[in-house]
């Protein structure tokens, strides 16, 4: 296995507006749904405590902060 870092800065979703039956369709941009590439409310842990100018790594289940370090990599 390959493991790769991807930046996400989003904490919100993206919301694909309504299809011909008036239902929309929420696009994961933070990285952390369990239901890539759908929303799944995971954002809701980057909301609560995440800050600008750090990193945050997130352990495989993505649900928890396993390291934090500042944007430069100290």
């Amino acid at each position: 296995m390959m493991a790769r870092m991807i930046r996400h800065e989003a904490t919100a979703p993206c919301e694909i507006k309504p299809d011909p039956e008036g239902r929309s369709t929420w696009i994961c941009m933070c990285g952390l749904s369990q239901d890539y590439p759908y929303c799944d409310g995971a954002h809701k842990i980057a909301r609560q405590g995440e800050k600008a100018g750090k990193l945050y790594f997130y352990d495989t289940d993505r649900k928890q902060v396993t390291e934090v370090q500042d944007e430069t990599g100290s």
